[in-house]
């Protein structure tokens, strides 16, 4: 049909346009209206990254971008379009963070700032005085601080619990909550050519069930053997790759893995948005810096797709699977990794758990041992798990060491953990905490409440757990104090050897004043001197106050002349 006038070729893409809409993929979709919808860059200069979307960390994925601010701090950092603050906080573990809510229906938060602006930073020294704590939590009511395009709202940093200066930022849609990936948004603003690398291959056999070289344990392999892996039954198979940028030497995490077996994909991975409840996921996706290509059964993490297998892969002919990794980046650089895996028929002996209890994924699972009980409620395992338990006398400790797996399983959320006191000793039960016992039996606190002669407390894992006594209070140092007139900044260094510093407070002359831990990683306390609170050309007495968990207190008092 030919259209002779535009009015008639416009009128026939309105009544097309639905219908192309609905026959595109919702991701295809989403990724061309985050492309359409640029933001001002939050710098002035040239933007670089030392850590992307997406990227695998410790129980957790990285939320946001990490955008590198020339190796210093201070540097102004810009609102992305118009809106208003919506949230300020000070924390330890992220520092100075500032929330901006947008008009164009995202969010951002901006973490590890060295200090806020204007009257943002007037009301939080004045809450931090207020409420004499340096971590504070202010939520402003919409019309009381507006931001437009391109205007300063804060300074980048070095605070909380970071590695170096720079801006992390978080983009939020504001419909579902969900964090995104911020990079489409700058994709003008950023040159890169440079496709993902593999560094390895994890083969996983299923136990009872698969076989690989031999052997039923999971097993690494170069990212490109120079043989065919030998395997029968059924496998699973990760990879270890990362993503990098033209000009720098950062790794990054990769957006996108896809996996095919004989030309036929089994499995794909789109790292582009997630929720924050969807975090501990990633402990059962990822087997250290290895993404699975696989899903567990109790794995909800919607970023993953796979076959009626979920992604497995069942070798039952002798003969080579060609299998293909494709991976790409957010700005669709792409390598492939090429390798066989030969069908060899062999016999797969059963495994012979022994005593070892089966927990399932599915269902409620409880454990009870002489003095311990442990309750594991349907949907905290991403799948079954034999326990391997072992109890272990220590006549000094008062409680029995509970080993309740060789190798920690990772749960979605703390489960209730209960070990009962065989001789209490203290009159003071705020002393006792339930401990982690490491491989060479190093304690490390994960906290708790006494009740009826037990301990109670919530575990993130199965693992190796006991009870813990502190009564020591932790250290406190002055550092450099011959320094503070000079530099203007009291600094005291605080240590505990168990349970970690859980408050501490600070006074100059009997008032309160504003220490906090601006860096949390160096664990020194900080007061920048105020002119206007701290009198000139007078001596002048500091005590410094700290409190670990277990409510022990170690104080330090110094004199000095400002």
């Amino acid at each position: 049909m030919y259209l002779r006038s535009r009015n008639q070729q416009t009128e026939l893409m309105k009544l097309l346009l639905p219908l192309i809409l609905c026959l595109l993929p919702q991701g295809t979709l989403l990724h061309a209206q985050e492309r359409a919808s640029a933001l001002h860059p939050p710098f002035d200069f040239p933007i670089a990254f030392s850590g992307n979307f997406g990227e695998i960390r410790s129980n957790h994925f990285h939320g946001g971008l990490d955008f590198k601010t020339q190796g210093t701090i201070g540097k102004p950092v810009h609102a992305l379009a118009d809106g208003h603050i919506s949230r300020i906080r000070v924390t330890h573990g992220s520092g100075y963070i500032l929330e901006v809510a947008y008009d164009n229906g995202y969010s951002t938060i901006n973490r590890h700032l060295e200090a806020f602006v204007g009257a943002v930073a007037r009301r939080v020294e004045e809450t931090q005085y207020e409420q004499e704590s340096w971590e504070v939590d202010i939520t402003p009511l919409p019309d009381e601080y507006p931001v437009k395009a391109g205007e300063v709202i804060a300074l980048s940093g070095n605070t909380g619990y970071s590695f170096g200066p720079h801006l992390h930022l978080d983009l939020i849609e504001s419909a579902t909550g969900d964090y995104i990936d911020p990079l489409p948004f700058f994709r003008s603003a950023v040159n890169d050519h440079t496709a993902p690398h593999a560094e390895g291959l994890m083969l996983f056999p299923m136990p009872g069930e698969g076989i690989v070289q031999g052997k039923q344990t999971r097993q690494t392999f170069s990212a490109h053997p120079d043989r065919p892996i030998e395997a029968w039954g059924l496998v699973g198979v990760g990879i270890k790759a990362f993503d990098h940028m033209d000009g720098v030497h950062n790794r990054y995490g990769v957006h996108t893995v896809r996996l095919e077996v004989d030309g036929r994909e089994v499995f794909r991975s789109t790292v582009d948005r997630f929720s924050y409840d969807e975090n501990p996921y990633i402990n059962s996706w990822t087997q250290g810096n290895y993404m699975k290509s696989f899903i567990e059964p109790g794995n909800r993490l919607r970023m993953l797709q796979a076959d009626s297998l979920g992604g497995l892969i069942r070798i039952d002919e002798a003969r080579p699977y060609r299998l293909v990794y494709t991976l790409s980046d957010a700005l669709g650089n792409t390598s492939r990794v090429r390798f066989t895996l030969q069908g060899r028929p062999q016999a797969i002996p059963a495994i012979d758990h022994g005593r070892a209890q089966q927990f399932r994924w599915d269902k409620t699972n409880y454990l009870q041992l002489p003095g311990m009980e442990l309750v594991v409620p349907k949907g905290m395992l991403y799948t079954d798990a034999w326990i391997d338990y072992e109890v272990e006398n220590d006549t000094l400790a008062p409680a029995y060491i509970y080993r309740l797996q060789g190798e920690e399983v990772s749960l979605h959320k703390g489960c209730l953990l209960r070990i009962g006191l065989r001789r209490p000793c203290l009159a003071d039960s705020t002393k006792y905490y339930i401990a982690g016992v490491g491989r060479g039996g190093n304690r490390r606190y994960i906290g708790g409440s006494y009740k009826e002669g037990y301990m109670e407390a919530r575990v993130s894992q199965l693992g190796s757990y006991t009870i813990g006594i502190d009564t020591i209070a932790p250290e406190v140092k002055p550092v450099n104090p011959q320094q503070w007139a000079r530099t203007g900044r009291i600094v005291w260094h605080a240590k505990d050897r168990q349970t970690g510093i859980w408050s501490y407070r600070g006074t100059i002359d009997g008032a309160y004043a504003l220490f906090g831990k601006r860096n949390a990683l160096s664990g020194n306390i900080e007061y920048r001197i105020d002119p206007s609170r701290v009198q000139r050309g007078k001596t002048h007495k500091v005590v410094m106050s700290v409190t670990d968990a277990c409510g022990n207190t170690g104080t330090a008092t110094y004199t000095f002349k400002w």
